[in-house]
């Protein structure tokens, strides 16, 4: 969550090499109507490597003055000494980043105290329905279709298929969409799904609404789900397999 702390420190290298090693593409190769100032090739290559040091300066562009920037390669390539010795440099870069990662902490801290509550909120709601049930240790639980195969145990493997969304409706992965439903050791993956899938039967299907403390906690998961997020997974059992069945963590 913290990938551009070190932005500054590895930018104008990074950029370079990765401008340098991408194939050219089609729409790359041939500029748009009305493009003269991108007619040749060293014109054209100068404009990708500005496309990709623009994106990389997206997320920190608020800590960057781009008159700056553009004197500092102005002037290198002009073969003149840099205003900014090597330490002068290093220290400006580090002390930038540190500042937007500490910026980046503040508002993951503000973003998983609202994931808190609104998860908290929509819980105590949620709970009040007569269809839904809560565990002892906060799942809460709506059996959507009764099964009537084995029931899994925690050493058990299992096949299923789902659905999982955000509180806004998000879907932020759905084995559905993939056409393909998914193995694993029932072990292996966050407690809501352990604990849930041994309330089903095979056959069954059961929609979960897991709090942040029984799914990924403050620490998310990838870019879709935030920390503290609450998740609501619609799930299918298709199969269970017995015994402990080492596999990959889901």
């Amino acid at each position: 969550m913290l990938k551009h702390s070190r932005a500054l420190l590895l930018m104008a290298g990074a950029v370079f090499l990765v401008a340098c090693s991408k194939p050219a593409t089609d729409s790359a190769a041939a500029p748009a109507a009305g493009n003269a100032d991108l007619a040749t090739d060293a014109q054209k290559f100068g404009y990708a490597i500005g496309v990709d040091l623009g994106r990389s300066l997206a997320t920190v562009k608020d800590e960057v003055d781009l008159a700056a920037l553009k004197k500092g390669l102005d002037e290198v390539a002009g073969g003149k000494e840099p205003r900014l010795d090597d330490a002068a440099r290093e220290e400006i870069k580090n002390s930038v980043s540190k500042k937007i990662q500490e910026k980046q902490l503040a508002e993951r801290a503000k973003a998983a105290d609202e994931a808190k509550g609104k998860g908290e909120a929509f819980l105590a709601e949620n709970g009040k329905k007569p269809n839904v049930k809560t565990t002892a240790s906060g799942l809460q639980y709506e059996t959507l279709t009764e099964g009537t195969g084995a029931a899994p145990t925690a050493s058990d493997k299992v096949e299923v298929n789902y659905k999982g969304t955000l509180l806004n409706g998000e879907v932020f992965d759905s084995s559905y969409d993939r056409g393909q439903s998914v193995t694993f050791p029932l072990a292996n993956v966050i407690p809501g799904w352990t604990e849930g899938l041994q309330l089903m039967k095979v056959g069954g299907k059961t929609k979960f609404y897991i709090p942040a403390a029984l799914a990924y906690g403050d620490r998310g998961a990838g870019g879709k789900i935030g920390p503290n997020e609450t998740l609501i997974f619609e799930v299918e059992l298709l199969k269970v397999e017995k015994g402990d069945a080492p596999a990959e963590k889901k």
